[in-house]
């Protein structure tokens, strides 16, 4: 499983999104995309990052935006079969 973090450099909310993940244990699993790179990601997260999304090629996650927690992550894992 691999979880994709939208985010972009000092953007304080996706540090702490991305300290969620490690105290996951997570972290080995993440791959942080910078939106700042890419116009389209740009125009669709600019302003609703951090957002945590799954690539499952059997069905539809939805994805994951902040506000969370642990508690919320944990949800969303669960309920998607992830965690």
């Amino acid at each position: 499983m691999l979880i994709t973090l939208y985010s972009t450099e000092g953007c304080h909310l996706c540090e702490q999104a991305y300290r969620l993940l490690e105290e996951a244990g997570l972290q080995d699993n993440v791959d942080v995309v910078d939106i700042a790179l890419d116009d389209a990601l740009f125009s669709r997260y600019g302003v609703t990052i951090p957002v945590l999304s799954i690539q499952n090629h059997d069905r539809n996650v939805p994805e994951l935006g902040w506000p969370f927690d642990t508690d919320s992550l944990k949800t969303w894992l669960t309920t998607n079969k992830l965690g």
